[in-house]
């Protein structure tokens, strides 16, 4: 095993990883508060643009009191973590991964270049990717118990529900996983999840479409191997088209890793308890089964269906603005500009119907952008296409139903969870995580028996 552990790093040093928030702050990057209670005076530290929340404890009327909390519903403004894994700057529609813009990586790479990136930090030289694919392409293959579990499923049965127990199942295949602070350990169950996932998730689409399973085929590339595992009737080799495999492959780079988004912030919460990595991203499966995380695409396509025509589109837009329709796909709690991710999709989606056969919805997601785009309405609230809005259409077109969506957004984001994971188990601030609470219930009660209530 010694091969696996040369493509898993480990921690960056302080110097490496250029943290610079972790000396004292100078005198002036403080933040002056006056309780209007007490009249008394506090100086917080601001360190990187924030001041920790423990440092409100001070702040008391009463010395016997637990001190201030801040309050976030959603975490709209409050980091968990410090993170040197990925960059967005939602103002601008930036997204960098480890520094490197996802227009070059999209560009430029492949998914599994850009899963070594986030994991170890750094893009590798060819003999170090060379590597990486060749473990990850020799550990597709599962325990035939993992087959044999998934079987146990109604036919019917959701991929996506699929996945969250066939991936929280690997952990009883591997009980050595839980050794997460053991760096041998870890790289071989970060092999295992990338190399795994596309399989399950491929079990997944044939159990749901009554097909036999499929076996990997380490001659192909990862999202070749990925297409043939779903799409391989009676043909002795299946080979897809580059122009769909480069499209898939791009999908999986643009969803590789999106901040502390639900999923990864689940990923982060229930890691932070010291389980294996398994239990953990399997917590971001479950996270991303949500229709508002991972079935926004769903819900983008399932809208064009139902404008429909073209000529639609003025009525629907309308509709919108009196408050009778969402408008899917557009708009994110992050980006205030057009999402990156979404640019770069649409280019895609010309070499797909190439090959698949255009879309009748294509002209309809087209004509709604322009129209939604030249509409003070929808630009000064900022409401531009985000990575949903033509994601679904590329899905649609692969002739996958729209249950698969979120699995295939799982396929990628499993390197940012990992890669997460990863930082979170190295951190050394981290601990397991507890939010408080603002209590509004009754208290002081005096029981009353059943019979007198």
């Amino acid at each position: 095993m010694s091969s696996e552990r040369s493509t898993i790093e480990g921690p960056e040093t302080a110097a490496a990883a250029g943290a610079s928030g972790n000396g004292a702050p100078a005198a002036q990057d403080t933040l002056t508060v006056v309780d209007n209670r007490t009249g008394a005076s506090y100086e917080l530290p601001i360190t990187d643009g924030t001041v920790r929340a423990t440092e409100l404890r001070q702040i008391k009327v009463d010395p016997d009191e637990f001190g201030l909390l801040s309050y976030d519903p959603a975490y709209m403004n409050t980091a968990s973590c410090r993170s040197a894994i990925t960059y967005i700057d939602g103002e601008a529609g930036i997204l960098q991964h480890r520094g490197y813009s996802i227009e070059q990586l999209c560009e430029h790479s492949t998914y599994l270049e850009v899963a070594y990136l986030l994991i170890n930090g750094r893009l590798p030289d060819q003999e170090e990717l060379g590597g990486w694919v060749d473990e990850i392409t020799i550990h597709t293959f599962v325990h035939e118990n993992v087959k044999d579990f998934m079987q146990g499923f109604r036919y019917d049965a959701n991929p996506m529900g699929m996945l969250v127990a066939s991936v929280g199942a690997l952990s009883t295949f591997y009980p050595d996983a839980n050794k997460i602070h053991d760096e041998r350990v870890r790289a071989i169950q970060i092999i295992r999840l990338l190399a795994k996932m596309p399989t399950l998730a491929a079990f997944a689409f044939r159990h749901n479409m009554g097909q036999p399973y499929v076996y990997p085929d380490n001659d192909l590339d990862y999202a070749s191997n990925f297409l043939g595992m779903m799409y391989k009737m009676t043909e002795l080799k299946y080979q897809p088209d580059p122009r769909l495999a480069r499209a898939l492959d791009v999908l999986f780079i643009l969803h590789a890793d999106h901040e502390q988004n639900a999923s990864t912030s689940a990923v982060r919460g229930v890691g932070s308890t010291q389980v294996d990595p398994y239990s953990a991203v399997a917590a971001g499966v479950a996270a991303l089964y949500g229709p508002l995380h991972g079935g926004a695409n769903e819900q983008a396509l399932r809208m064009l269906g139902r404008i429909e025509k073209v000529e639609n589109i003025p009525g629907f837009l309308a509709g919108v603005k009196a408050g009778n329709e969402r408008l899917m796909g557009f708009g994110h709690r992050v980006y205030k500009n057009y999402d990156p991710r979404a640019r770069i999709i649409r280019k895609h989606l010309d070499a797909v119907f190439e090959v698949r056969g255009k879309s009748p919805l294509l002209e309809v997601a087209t004509e709604l952008e322009k129209q939604a785009l030249d509409d003070d309405y929808f630009t000064s609230r900022k409401l531009y296409p985000n990575v949903d809005f033509y994601s679904g259409l590329i899905y649609e077109a692969l002739g996958l139903p729209v249950a698969m969506f979120p699995v295939m957004f799982a396929i990628g984001r499993t390197a940012g969870w990992i890669a997460q994971w990863k930082e979170l188990v190295e951190d050394p601030e981290q601990k397991i995580a507890r939010p408080r609470q603002i209590y509004t219930g009754a208290r002081d009660l005096e029981y009353v028996p059943i019979e007198q209530r």
